[in-house]
C-alpha cells in the first residue's frame, strides 16, 4: 500500500477526521487490495457532507456534488470522497430519482452492488466487512447485496458487471444473483449502450470470457444484446487488446455490419477492426505478401494471426510475422529517402496528380527491392524511365 493513490487517500481520511467525521477507503480498492492486484484508483466514503468535505481541502473538483461525490486534488493523486448515502427509487433501470445523505457506514455500503464491493479499509488497515465479502473472496463467489432482485432492478448494468467480475476474476455468481440476473435479464435493454460498451471492453480484457458469456447464455442477457454470443467460440482465445476482442466477436456477425455502430465503437476502434478483419482475410485466402506487411501495422497483424490461429486457418506465428516485417526496406513512405520537393526539383514541374503517381511509384520500385532507397538510386531510376512512363 505505499503507491501514492494510497498514501494520497489515506492522508484524506486523517483530515476528515480530525475535523470529527468518519471516513474510509471503499469499492473496489478494499477487494483488489485483498486479491493483491494492483489498484489504481482509490476511493473514499466520508459521513461529512460535500459542503463540508470542500471546507476542509484547498482544492477540490465538483464532479457529481448533488450526489455527494467531490475530487479532492491531492498533492500525490486526486482522491474521489463521496458522502455515505441511500438512493431513493430508480425510475429508468439505471439511475436514483433522489439520493439521501446519511451518517452511516453500513447504510451506504448496503446500496452496493455485490459484497466483494461492500466493504470498507479503516486507515489502521482493518477490514469493515458487514455482508461477508471476505468469505466471498476467498470461495470465489459474486453474490449481491441482500435481495439480488432488488439491486438488479435499481440498476440494470449491474448484472453485466456480474458477468465482467467472473471474466476478470475467474468467480462464479451464487444461484440467488444468477436466479435473478435471468428474472431480471430484460431491463438491460434500459441501459446506455455506451455504458453496456464499457462493460463488455472489460470483459474482453478478462481471464476467463468464455465462462462470463456462458453465464450470458445462462441467464438470458444475450437475448437482449444483439450479436452472436456463444461461449463455445470463445474457448481458449484471449484477445491481447479491446479493439481484438471486438474484432474477434464481430467476425462471427459479419452479415450485420450494424453490430459495431450498436455498441457505440468510436470510429478509431472501427477502423481497428476493419484493418484487422482485412488483414485476417488476406492471410487465410492466399497468405500475407509482402504488401500485406507494409500496408498493415504490426499490431493488426498479430491481431489478424492469434484470430485465424485459434480458428486453425493458419500456423504463420506472431514472432514470423514481425520479423517478416522488419525485414522490409521501408515500413512508410515517409522512410523514402526522398519527397515530393526532390521529384519537382529533378523534373522541374509544379505539383499535380503527377507526383502522387510518381511516389507511389518510387515506393513499389522501394518496397520489392528493385532499387535501394537512396536518393541517388532513385533518381537514376526515375529519370531514367521518366519517358518510357
Amino acid at each position: 500500500m505505499n503507491n501514492k493513490a494510497w498514501l494520497a487517500a489515506f492522508e484524506v481520511i486523517a483530515t476528515l477526521q480530525r475535523a470529527g467525521f468518519e471516513a474510509y477507503i471503499v469499492g473496489g480498492a478494499v477487494r483488489d487490495q485483498l486479491l493483491g492486484k494492483d489498484v489504481h484508483d482509490v476511493d473514499v466514503a466520508t459521513s461529512a457532507l460535500p459542503t463540508e468535505v470542500q471546507s476542509l481541502f484547498t482544492t477540490t473538483v465538483d464532479v457529481g456534488i448533488l450526489h455527494g461525490t467531490v475530487i479532492v486534488v491531492h498533492p500525490l493523486a486526486p482522491i474521489e470522497v463521496t458522502t455515505f448515502r441511500v438512493e431513493g427509487t430508480y425510475e429508468d433501470h439505471r439511475r436514483p430519482s433522489t439520493v439521501h445523505f446519511v451518517r452511516s457506514l453500513r447504510d451506504d455500503l448496503a446500496r452496493r452492488d455485490f459484497t466483494v464491493n461492500a466493504m470498507a479499509l479503516t486507515k489502521d488497515h482493518t477490514i469493515i466487512d458487514y455482508f461477508g465479502g471476505q468469505a466471498d473472496l476467498a470461495a470465489k463467489i459474486v453474490r449481491a447485496v441482500g435481495d439480488a432482485k432488488e439491486r438488479f432492478s435499481e440498476d440494470a448494468l449491474r448484472m453485466l458487471r456480474a458477468v465482467r467480475f467472473v471474466a476478470q476474476l475467474n468467480f462464479t455468481v451464487d444461484r440467488q444473483t444468477k436466479d435473478a440476473i435471468q428474472s431480471c435479464s430484460a431491463d438491460l435493454a434500459y441501459v446506455a449502450r455506451e455504458r453496456i460498451k464499457q462493460e463488455i471492453d472489460k470483459i474482453w480484457q478478462g481471464e476467463a470470457i468464455t465462462e462470463a458469456i456462458r453465464l450470458m447464455e445462462e441467464t438470458d442477457l444475450v437475448k437482449v444484446l444483439p450479436g452472436v454470443w456463444r461461449a463455445q467460440t470463445w474457448r481458449g482465445f484471449k484477445p491481447k487488446t479491446v479493439e481484438e476482442g471486438w474484432a474477434y466477436f464481430l467476425h462471427y456477425n459479419r452479415t450485420q455490419p450494424h453490430i459495431a455502430s450498436h455498441y457505440r465503437l468510436t470510429n478509431q476502434e472501427k477502423r481497428s477492426v476493419k484493418q484487422i478483419h482485412l488483414a485476417f482475410d488476406a492471410l487465410v485466402e492466399r497468405g500475407f505478401t509482402r504488401l500485406d506487411y507494409y500496408r498493415y501495422d504490426g499490431n493488426v497483424l498479430c491481431s489478424a494471426v492469434r484470430i485465424a490461429r485459434h480458428l486453425q486457418r493458419t500456423k504463420l506465428s506472431e514472432e514470423d510475422v514481425l520479423q517478416n516485417k522488419a525485414r522490409l526496406p521501408i515500413q512508410s513512405r515517409q522512410a523514402l529517402a526522398v519527397d515530393g520537393h526532390d521529384l519537382q526539383k529533378w523534373c522541374n514541374k509544379k505539383p499535380g496528380k503527377w507526383l502522387q503517381q510518381a511516389l507511389q511509384e518510387i515506393e513499389r520500385a522501394v518496397l520489392y527491392e528493385e532499387i535501394d532507397n537512396t536518393q541517388q538510386q532513385i533518381r537514376s531510376w526515375y529519370c531514367n524511365g521518366v519517358d518510357q512512363r
